[in-house]
């Protein structure tokens, strides 16, 4: 059931920007006077038709993409047939070059248009929730995980500047503009004593895994008991709400101390002590005192409860919607530049294809196994702004490989053959399906 809310939010996020975009195209194209032979979601097999004018709109079977067939115009369809015809004044060929070139960007100028609105949308409807840097750090500091203690963190710092700015958020830490910082660092408080430690370039290739963010460092939390799995430890001798005061003998106050005890006695399973598994907890006012046998267990079996001691290091901002619209245009933009500086880090070698990019696989498990209308929104206007840039790179098939030979027609005043376009269209789309192997294959490798 997990996958299938993966897969559903995926196809319905995908289908509605790859409706987007298509649409742009056909509004350019018929504002023109172009004929719109075919305006499709999905590829074929089709599912339904209907036709109204001289368009055919479909819905086909496999979900990963769409396309508009403009008369005249050398596409995905490769219709050389209809090319080798008199050009005839409804057609895209028969038009002047800018119009050609409006067409073109129609799409990536809707979907930039489209991922703003969203983003202005989600901040009118749902603000913005942040977590303070100062009470973190008044409550024990950050948790890390293996990410950031790869890179010098250590669970108890206290993060007090990012590249040499005092800041306010937690968010901050690991925005992808912080995490795509050149020469970056954090300024880290550890008992009392002043560390930089350095922001490496490739960090944020980390975080394209399912569990990235919690890897890398979290709030600390006291150790409270929220939900139990069943036959465990836990269950025999804990209640929700319980706090754990003590394991072992030593006090604990956060989770991480929690679990670190009970390492130690897996790891120490030759001695005597591994046996028994000695808690103090606070119930109800009394502090209660557990012994139970452990040898062999390997959780004691309970989850921390975080929902209500998150709130009391929040700080939630609501906006009216004019404020919205400036806020959330911002938002925007700013996703989708860091997007395109780590597209040039890909791009120079600094980051891992391998493990920066993601396909399909990937994205459906970034929307996660339940369906969260404001994240379904987030990812979607974050997913609008990608498709525009990618959209726009200058690789034949791609709207940016058409734009690229009507700005060398526009500046030259010499139209490129059309041999020579359904050539490159072809080239285009071998490297695309290569491409598209590669991804999929990658996915799949991630997955073990």
């Amino acid at each position: 059931m997990d996958w299938m809310i993966m897969l559903a939010q995926m196809l319905l996020s995908l289908s509605f920007l790859v409706a987007v975009h298509e649409f742009g195209h056909l509004l350019a194209a018929k504002y023109f006077g172009m004929r719109v032979e075919q305006f499709s979601i999905g590829f074929p097999p089709k599912i339904f038709s209907f036709k109204k004018g001289e368009t055919e709109y479909a819905l086909s079977a496999i979900p990963l993409g769409g396309y508009v067939k403009i008369s005249g115009m050398i596409d995905e369809s490769l219709d050389t047939e209809a090319m080798k015809l008199p050009p005839q004044p409804w057609e895209f060929r028969a038009k002047p070059a800018w119009q050609r070139l409006i067409v073109m960007l129609g799409g990536i100028v809707v979907n930039v248009v489209a991922g703003v609105v969203i983003f202005i949308g989600i901040t009118y409807v749902y603000g913005q929730s942040y977590l303070l840097n100062d009470k973190i750090n008044e409550n024990g500091g950050y948790d890390v995980g293996p990410i950031g203690e790869s890179i010098g963190l250590k669970t108890g710092d206290k993060i007090i500047k990012i590249n040499g700015q005092e800041f306010e958020y937690f968010q901050d830490i690991i925005e992808p503009a912080t995490l795509l910082s050149t020469d970056g660092s954090y300024t880290v408080d550890r008992n009392g004593k002043i560390l930089e430690v350095p922001i490496p370039q490739d960090l944020i290739q980390k975080f394209n895994k399912k569990s990235g963010v919690e890897s890398f460092l979290s709030p600390r939390f006291p150790p409270v008991v929220g939900s139990i799995q069943p036959g465990t430890v836990a269950s025999r001798i804990l209640k929700p709400g319980d706090k754990i005061v003590e394991v072992n003998g030593v006090p604990v106050s956060f989770h991480d101390e929690f679990t670190a005890q009970v390492k130690a006695m897996r790891a120490d399973s030759a001695s005597v002590r591994s046996d028994t598994l000695l808690l103090k907890v606070a119930r109800a006012g009394q502090i209660l005192e557990f012994k139970e046998y452990f040898k062999g267990e390997k959780v004691v079996g309970f989850y921390s409860s975080t929902t209500d001691y998150l709130k009391t290091l929040e700080k939630n901002i609501t906006y009216g919607f004019l404020e919205s619209i400036p806020k959330g245009t911002e938002r925007a933009f700013s996703t989708l530049t860091s997007h395109v500086k780590a597209f040039g880090r890909v791009a120079t070698g600094v980051l891992s294809p391998k493990e920066s990019i993601s396909g399909p696989i990937g994205i459906a498990q970034v929307f996660g196994n339940e369906w969260d209308w404001s994240r379904f929104w987030s990812l979607t206007g974050v997913l609008s702004l990608v498709l525009a840039f990618m959209n726009l790179l200058p690789i034949p098939a791609l709207d940016g490989g058409h734009v690229m030979f009507l700005s060398y027609e526009i500046i030259s005043r010499r139209k490129p053959s059309d041999k020579f376009l359904e050539n490159a269209q072809k080239v285009g789309m071998v490297f695309l399906l290569a491409l598209m192997v590669f991804i999929f294959a990658n996915d799949i490798i991630k997955l073990f």
